[in-house]
């Protein structure tokens, strides 16, 4: 059976991690963790010193760079790692993840050239097919050709909710009103920047899960997945 490339975009609160790696557990895919990119090259300026500000040396050092991902082992995945990451043949899964790290990288992605690079380190991850990749400009941007397009939404209020509960299990205080505010601002900004907007692929199927559950939600797009599998057999003369 043919091993698919699945694209799943959307705001934030969507669900969108969660049931991308559900989806991929399900049909026995990697799950890319295109985020992960980012905060290895990011941890790759700070012990060299560069400047987050330097575009010319950013992007430099993004050339150079090699990152690569695969599926976590157990006692990262219970640590909460999406991915096992390699940066330069090094394991930096753990160490990508630190606050410092985290804040390096949502600048780095701010910087148009250095998305270019990452963009085409992770349609090389996702070109042999198999994978399921989350983000933000996933179907329009990274992997167009996908062969499964998702655009996962919920409405606001309940996109904020679960980002409060997730705030709640972190110990983080914060009201619901104020992360139904951050919600809102975080989908302007997303929608606005000129960098890779979120906006819907026209070949996107869009899945409204307001009202299902991250298993539910996956397994919906699990049986689309199978339908697509089967068409694209019968095209190449397989059996359905």
């Amino acid at each position: 059976m043919p091993r698919l490339t699945i694209a799943i975009d959307g705001p934030a609160g969507s669900g969108k991690s969660s049931v991308a790696r559900r989806i991929a557990a399900m049909l026995e895919y990697l799950y890319l963790d295109s985020g992960a990119m980012y905060r290895a090259l990011a941890l790759k300026a700070l012990r060299k010193a560069v400047p987050l500000d330097d575009e010319s040396r950013l992007v430099a050092l993004a050339k150079e760079t090699h990152i690569e991902l695969k599926p976590p082992t157990l006692e990262q995945e219970a640590a909460g790692a999406k991915n096992r990451v390699f940066l330069d043949g090094e394991d930096v899964t753990s160490e990508i993840r630190t606050a410092e790290v985290a804040q390096a990288a949502s600048r780095l992605a701010t910087i148009a050239k250095v998305r270019e690079v990452l963009v085409a380190e992770q349609q090389r991850a996702g070109a042999g097919g198999g994978v399921v990749m989350e983000g933000r400009d996933i179907g329009t941007v990274v992997l167009p050709k996908a062969e499964l397009k998702i655009f996962l939404d919920a409405s606001p209020e309940v996109r904020a909710e679960r980002r409060w509960k997730e705030h709640q299990e972190k110990g983080e205080k914060m009201t619901l009103a104020e992360v139904f505010d951050e919600v809102i601002e975080r989908d302007r900004r997303d929608r606005e920047r000129k960098v890779s907007p979120l906006v819907r692929a026209t070949d996107a199927v869009l899945v409204d899960n307001t009202a299902m559950a991250i298993e539910e939600t996956a397994r919906l797009i699990v049986m689309l997945a199978r339908e697509h599998e089967k068409k694209l057999a019968e095209v190449a003369g397989g059996q359905p």
